[in-house]
């Protein structure tokens, strides 16, 4: 029998409408989990029980007419939550306490959903790590920027959590942690009340245990149109493969799993082609880092200007550098990322999805990195939607992951493939 807090979080909301299943037990069973398992992971820097047991009580008590009562959800800590600590890991913001939600927080609430907690980050979702590990081997890092959400759904203490995603902080960790991670397109949800890095960049995503749960939450948020998990496609999907030109950075492990998913697929019906990209967009993952930095050094100006002291020196260093670049370097390359994008759209017309890998490997060991972005960074700055599924595991027996990209606004569909591609690998 499944344990409660192993329900995804669609079969609970299920349970919970059809009252055979209490939001106040869903949620207990989930705190007990975090009780058991977060001085060892690491993956919340805040949790009040009480809070979220009253929130519970009143979901039971009221009785909203949402998919999402009754459910709780991780929020990745740059995402203001009123009345609950946000402190970005910096020691800037040690007692920040916001007044406002930001906006995916209270729409989560206006659902009935619990706002249980907030995951780690990354230092404002750049790149000097917190303290959480990978669920799967403590040893391991579980990717970020995102760390806490991702370690935290896989560890079964939430059902649900919001990412961010710059360059590759959903699609990554979630590949580490072997769960499913879902970048949506550029703009899905709504950024009110996130602490920005890149304000071109930045996109809000979601983690969970299936497809159906990532589609479920940024229904309720986004106003997207929830897939029909329970028919079958029209047409088994043209998929492009794609190695990308930086196949070789990736693991052997990796590039077999990519090639297996490919196969097994194929075996189910799917039209699997080989794609590459064109020679100009091989620039894209140098460019992208270029638009975050001279972004990121605006974007925490007041940070660097009054408490430099209070910055890793990784972030202080990073943020001086690209304070003093040229403006006609960073518009260069924001143009040849317009340009991409227009050569993308045609692209990608001759296929439902591309199917490429989610990370370089496994999770790499130690806790003091978080890993590449280098096969994540290209479509976030397309603003491509993205799916990692999991697809495997390499030789230290941790998990490997499977990317599905589509076109611009094409989420439905990418979701919907997702789907079908992870029923086929098993």
């Amino acid at each position: 029998m499944t344990a409660i807090n192993q329900l995804t979080a669609s079969e609970a909301a299920r349970r919970i409408a059809a009252g055979k299943l209490s939001a106040e037990e869903y949620v207990a069973a989930h705190l007990e989990r975090i009780r058991q398992r977060n001085g060892d992971v690491q993956a919340w820097v805040h949790c009040n029980p009480e809070t979220a047991l009253a929130q519970a009580r009143m979901v039971d008590r009221t009785k909203p007419q949402s998919p999402l009562a009754g459910v709780p959800v991780g929020f990745k800590d740059v995402i203001d939550t009123a009345g609950m600590p946000t402190g970005y890991n910096s020691p800037i913001y040690r007692d920040y306490v916001p007044q406002v939600d930001a906006a995916c927080v209270a729409m989560v609430r206006h659902a009935g959903g619990i706002v249980l907690g907030k995951t780690v980050t990354t230092e404002f979702a750049s790149r000097t790590p917190g303290p959480t590990r990978n669920p799967l081997n403590l040893a391991h890092s579980p990717g970020g920027s995102s760390s806490g959400s991702a370690a935290a759904v896989a560890d079964f203490m939430v059902p649900l959590a919001f990412g961010t995603q710059t360059g590759g902080s959903v699609i990554r960790p979630a590949a580490f942690c072997g769960i499913v991670g879902y970048k949506p397109s550029f703009g899905t949800i709504n950024r009110a009340g996130l602490k920005q890095l890149a304000e071109s960049l930045d996109t809000i995503g979601v983690m969970a245990r299936s497809v159906e749960d990532c589609a479920l939450l940024t229904h309720v948020v986004s106003a997207r149109r929830l897939p029909d998990f329970s028919t079958a496609l029209a047409q088994t999907p043209r998929v492009g493969l794609l190695r990308t030109s930086r196949w070789s950075d990736a693991t052997p492990a990796a590039q077999v799993a990519l090639d297996a998913a490919a196969a097994a697929i194929a075996k189910k019906g799917a039209r699997v082609t080989d794609v590459s990209m064109p020679a100009e967009f091989d620039r894209l993952h140098e460019d992208q880092m270029v638009i975050m930095n001279f972004e990121a050094a605006r974007a925490l100006a007041h940070e660097r200007f009054t408490h430099p002291e209070l910055l890793s020196e990784y972030l202080r260093n990073k943020l001086e550098d690209y304070w003093h670049k040229p403006r006609e370097a960073y518009t260069a390359v924001m143009r040849h990322a317009l340009d991409c994008r227009r050569m993308y759209a045609d692209l990608v017309a001759d296929f439902d999805v591309l199917l490429t890998l989610s990370a370089p490997g496994e999770a790499p060991q130690g806790i003091t990195g978080t890993g590449s972005s280098l096969f994540n960074r290209v479509w976030t700055l397309l603003g491509a939607p993205c799916v990692t599924i999991p697809a495997g595991t390499g030789p230290l027996g941790l998990p490997l992951g499977v990317q599905i990209i589509g076109a611009y606004d094409d989420d439905e569909r990418v979701l919907r493939i997702a789907e079908w591609i992870r029923q086929a690998l098993g």
